[in-house]
């Protein structure tokens, strides 16, 4: 068996919340990639041609009895509640323990049918495992809070979508798979004990020092989430990514990106973006993220509620001082990132915020490339570059110009300012026809283009004329306007 992999905490919730899953059969699995860094974290004893690994991370074995479990939740999809939602194709087989003591769920998508797969086939395609171990592993090397992807499997399987698939299991780690619709599916069908318990399961997974708190500690619980969706949404929006889905369903109470569906990084700037191609009136756009952080947030406060107080009134009051500070901390977070992104010095530069992405939205720039060019420029670099990252030449001076007003010109930046620059603007990220192109060839039976992209993802800040081909924005034919749900 693998050593590290334990009987995952979560299954001591009542049974409500989880079913118990039988092991399943892939007699042809066969690991594609295995994350060997991610699996030095967790000091798992784990090679691509083990036995024991495939069927562990296919979930054809279990080290304890009733660890494969499909947990149970419900959520607001586009804002309509679904009260019965759960992993429909997927599982959590364990718990692996990192090398500062925390616990992460070892969790398995596309591992087949389960009480909850709603008429699907309970299986994930090669290219939807690509799709969300390249952008996960892309968010890491960001910086940002991600659940990871340690493998993926082949299931050695052809299965049906609008074409034939290679079928494939992704197996990926989260220090928490809690959701506010957990919540929301607890508060639904459960009395508020259970209701009780399963908040306190949550403080003592991500906040134990809560546990000290007294009955306060579910009101401080949802502050704790708030402040740390606020910094994440932030972080997002900094790197021009869209979630695509951010379903109730589909917010971690750890802070944690999960469920790489629809998701994506502009290439040429616009607030109003989407890229989800059932997200018809825009409710995920790249602008509205942080508000659907508030309404989901909002959600969760009402599937808690019973929780703070006696009385509805009370309550209430309760719930709305935990949420109230969540403006501010994403402001804060917000300007704090984009100002580091454009060397800005401190204080109030919400208006010269405001007019640079009005000017690089009207000069269509591509959102990563135009930092990138910024940076090098005030590193000594030619301002031509920057300039070149614009429509019209006209366009790309009068902003400049803007900004040497602003900062004082690339002269009298800080050297800590360049540093913070450096730090906050990629080189590299995970462009849409990159990942499209890597995922095209995995399933043709071409590894070679994966691997080459998520190597030059570990690394996206630094620079190295190895990946130049990587920093390119898409050609007309290339550029990818919708993405899906992927199954």
């Amino acid at each position: 068996m693998i050593d590290n992999l334990k009987k995952p905490a979560y299954a001591t919730l009542p049974a409500g919340f989880h079913a118990a899953l039988p092991l399943t059969e892939f007699p042809d699995a066969r690991i594609f990639e295995l994350n060997d860094a991610l699996r030095r974290e967790f000091s798992l004893v784990l090679d691509t041609t083990s036995e024991i690994a495939v069927k562990t991370l296919s979930g054809q074995v279990s080290d304890h009895d009733g660890a494969l479990l499909a947990m149970a939740y419900a959520g607001h999809q586009f804002g309509q509640y679904a009260p019965r939602l759960g992993d429909g194709r997927a599982m959590l087989i364990g718990d692996v323990i990192d090398q500062n003591g925390h616990a992460h769920e070892l969790h398995l998508k596309g591992s087949g049918l389960t009480p909850f797969s709603r008429g699907g086939d309970g299986k994930a395609t090669l290219g939807a495992a690509v799709r969300e171990y390249l952008i996960s592993e892309a968010m890491a090397g960001l910086g940002v809070a991600t659940s990871r992807s340690l493998a993926i499997l082949t299931t050695g399987e052809t299965i049906m979508r609008e074409t034939p698939k290679p079928g494939a299991i992704l197996a990926r780690t989260a220090r928490s798979h809690l959701r506010v619709g957990t919540f929301q599916y607890a508060r639904a069908n459960h009395d508020t004990e259970t209701l009780r318990a399963l908040a306190d399961f949550a403080i003592e997974r991500l906040d134990s020092d809560l546990m000290d708190a007294g009955e306060d500690r579910y009101a401080q619980m949802l502050n704790r989430v708030a402040e740390r969706q606020a910094e994440l949404i932030a972080q997002w929006m900094s790197f021009g990514f869209i979630h695509g889905v951010m379903n109730t369903d589909n917010m971690t109470l750890s802070g944690e990106t999960i469920d790489y569906g629809p998701c994506a990084f502009m290439d040429d700037f616009h607030p109003a973006r989407v890229f989800s191609s059932i997200d018809y009136y825009g409710r995920y756009a790249w602008n509205k993220q942080a508000e659907i952080g508030l309404w989901n947030l909002s959600r969760l406060a009402e599937a808690m509620l019973p929780l703070f107080a006696n009385g509805e009134d009370d309550q209430i009051k309760a719930a709305e001082i935990a949420l109230k500070d969540y403006p501010d901390r994403f402001k804060t977070a917000w300007t704090g990132a984009i100002g580091r992104k454009l060397g800005l010095p401190s204080g109030d530069q919400n208006a010269f915020i405001t007019a640079t992405l009005t000017a690089f939205m009207e000069a269509k720039v591509d959102f990563s490339r135009v930092f990138t060019a910024l940076t090098r420029y005030a590193g000594g670099g030619d301002q031509g570059a920057v300039i070149a990252e614009f429509e019209t030449t006209e366009q790309g001076k009068t902003w400049l110009s803007q900004w040497e007003a602003v900062t004082g010109g690339r002269d009298a930046l800080s050297e800590d300012t360049k540093a913070a620059m450096r730090t906050a603007n990629p080189v590299r990220i995970a462009r849409n026809h990159q990942v499209e192109a890597a995922i095209e060839a995995a399933e043709s039976g071409d590894k070679a283009p994966f691997e080459a992209l998520l190597l030059a993802l570990k690394a996206p800040f630094e620079e190295d004329s190895r990946f130049e081909t990587f920093e390119t924005a898409p050609q007309p034919d290339e550029v990818v306007h919708q993405t899906f749900c992927g199954t």
